[in-house]
């Protein structure tokens, strides 16, 4: 779910590194500079997906997923990560 950007709240990467799913109860992960809540995801339990972890910055490691971009579209932006 897309808001619009410049009314997002501005993390930095040490506040989205807290969003883990174990420190805090919420599972954040950044792509493309938008922070995405993963919290109701049950591929992300734990804060981990695989050899992923939450309250990174995938933008990176998207290009080895077996899927698309795209998977991201159904999350909701929650902030967007500091530059």
């Amino acid at each position: 779910m897309k808001k619009d950007k410049a009314s997002l709240k501005i993390y930095s990467k040490s506040q989205l590194a807290l969003k883990n799913g174990q420190d805090a109860k919420e599972i954040w992960c950044a792509y493309k500079g938008l922070i995405y809540d993963l919290s109701k995801s049950r591929l992300w339990r734990d804060g981990k997906h695989y050899e992923h972890w939450a309250g990174q910055d995938l933008t990176a490691e998207l290009k080895d997923a077996p899927h698309t971009e795209n998977v991201f579209d159904k999350f909701e932006v929650v902030g967007v990560l500091k530059r």
